[in-house]
């Protein structure tokens, strides 16, 4: 009996020590809830992301804004939005980066970030897509929290369902707000130390986080960006892009990526190493918390989208910071051709406004470049900007002189920054832009010139800049072809385009590359008003190519 007994404690024993910490584990659990908004967003151990996956109905999800056949599929999102249904959102993509990448070692101690991104009326499979790449291909500790930030869009069902996912937070604007200020709402109410802004349209790739970070924490005056691969917006193929480029840009401030220069290629013994850019493309960076605070944030009077790159790396440049692109962190992007929202002042007007404020506070003397790549700018209202011109002095930042000579200084003075700007008339006729209910872009006509000053005068008058293209906002005369005959068209203007370049000598209007001149074809029953503009072999007898430009 004694025997027994003693073979009965130890089982006993154990039963015991199980019920008490079960008892524990489940008072615990009681009592751990949860305060304030943080309720509605779980915050789960890794073990439990494949759990609330399941409990996330994706296929409702995507299938409440699914394209229907028969539809453009391009009409909504300005990419294919049936291929991008078609591609689940947990596919692989290729890793693009060099080889070393992968045994570079980073710090174990990085910071958790705050993801912003931010949206209006996104496609719900490139959204989903953006956000499931991130908690595939980030380790879970490094993400404090995914904010996602509505710009009022359509539906609000399009961030709010998306709550149930993983570190996920939405937060909804009850107005349209822009990029900027939508921006600035996120990051306010970030938890994390850093910042990492992404667009709603991309997908990260491997082990992209962890070199970012690591660079901001060596230094948190850096703001560093990932090389962006290109995401196809036909295919939705995943494109590997070249890793030694940077951002550039001309006096319009128009931005585009160009290749280093060979000099610059012989410095780079390490292909890994980062490479500093005087200008970040915008939509995706990584930022220390406190350092954006100090900086004085984004331009908050600034609209919509487009020209917010170059007032922060101005300012993060000037101001005793620098930005650099880290090649070893990759994320893909969609690239679009056109904006598929709609921009309450027009497209040309908000990017218009947007650029000038950058240029009034941070250009200096250097800002009649500008006005002479952008003539037009002069005429649109920017608001007040004391108060980033306070900011400036405050954080006693350096000259835009400072910033060509030690960050940019491939950026080429114009010899002449003279522009001359009226209307172009032949006889008493004008060209004039003509606008129409079916096209995007106006077409051209020669009409009775408008004597009077007002909105009706508008579209009689051009610039002819120091880049040799005749423009009207950010529309510029092109032609189709190189052949006698062709018809000259408005595109929207490019620096540097050979279509868009032309002189004026006499009474001639040249085209440079093709030495045709701007002319009038006579059409129809022979009357003026049938009568379209194109080139042809240059003759001074012909009254059809005598051209005078009268000040306005």
């Amino acid at each position: 009996m004694r025997r027994l007994t003693r073979r009965l404690v130890l089982p006993i024993f154990g039963v015991l020590w199980i019920t008490v910490m079960l008892f524990f584990w489940v008072t615990k659990r009681k009592f751990e809830v949860p305060t304030g908004p943080e309720v509605q967003t779980p915050k789960p151990s890794e073990a439990d992301w494949d759990d609330l996956w399941d409990q996330f109905d994706e296929r409702r999800y995507l299938n409440a804004k699914k394209w229907r056949v028969g539809d453009d599929p391009y009409k909504l999102y300005a990419f294919n939005q049936r291929e991008s249904e078609r591609i689940s959102s947990n596919r692989a993509v290729p890793d693009t980066r060099h080889m070393r990448c992968s045994v570079l070692l980073y710090c174990t101690d990085l910071p958790p970030t705050s993801i912003i991104i931010t949206f209006h009326n996104e496609a719900r499979s490139t959204l989903l897509r953006t956000i499931r790449s991130v908690l595939n291909r980030t380790p879970m500790h490094l993400i404090q929290e995914i904010i996602l930030v509505d710009d009022f869009s359509n539906d609000p069902d399009d961030c709010k369902l998306l709550i149930k996912l993983p570190k996920v937070k939405c937060l909804r604007n009850n107005e349209r707000q822009g990029l900027v200020r939508s921006r600035i709402r996120g990051a306010d109410v970030a938890q994390g130390t850093t910042l990492t802004f992404l667009d709603s349209h991309c997908e990260v790739n491997r082990d992209w986080l962890q070199p970012l970070l690591h660079k901001v924490k060596e230094d948190y005056t850096r703001v560093v960006c990932p090389v962006i691969d290109i995401i196809n917006l036909d295919t939705f193929n995943y494109i590997e892009s070249a890793s030694e480029l940077r951002g550039g840009f001309d006096w319009s401030l128009h931005f585009q990526w160009e290749q280093l220069s060979a000099e610059q290629k012989a410095r780079r013994l390490d292909p890994t190493e980062p490479i500093r850019t005087p200008i970040i493309a915008g939509g995706l960076f990584v930022i220390d918390k406190s350092w954006f605070d100090y900086l004085g944030k984004y331009d908050s009077e600034m609209d919509i989208w487009g020209g917010e790159n170059f007032e922060i790396s101005f300012r993060v440049w000037m101001c005793g910071g620098s930005l650099e692109i880290i090649p070893c962190s990759r994320v893909g992007h969609v690239f679009r051709k056109k904006h598929p929202y709609v921009f309450p002042d027009g497209n040309a007007n908000t990017y218009i406004k947007n650029t000038r404020r950058t240029a009034e506070v941070w250009m200096d003397e250097y800002k009649q470049y500008y006005y002479a790549a952008r003539p037009f700018a002069l005429e649109r209202p920017f608001g007040n900007i004391e108060s980033r011109r306070n900011l400036r002095s405050t954080l006693h930042c350096h000259t835009f002189k400072w910033y060509l000579e030690n960050v940019y200084p491939e950026l080429r003075i114009p010899s002449d920054s003279s522009i001359q700007k009226g209307s172009i008339r032949q006889r008493q006729r004008c060209l004039e832009t003509q606008k129409s209910k079916n096209r995007d872009i106006p077409s051209l006509k020669l009409s009775p010139c408008i004597k009077t000053k007002g909105e009706e005068a508008k579209s009689q008058v051009w610039a002819l800049t120091y880049t040799q293209q005749i423009l009207q906002e950010e529309l510029c005369l092109s032609v189709t072809t190189f052949f006698p005959g062709a018809p000259v068209v408005l595109v929207l203007c490019k620096n540097g385009d050979n279509r868009q370049q032309w002189t004026k000598t006499g009474s001639r209007i040249e085209h440079v590359a093709s030495h045709l001149c701007l002319d009038t074809d006579v059409f129809g029953e022979g009357s003026e008003n049938g009568s379209e503009v194109v080139v042809n072999p240059c003759e001074s007898s012909l009254m059809s190519q005598h051209w005078d430009m009268v000040s306005s």
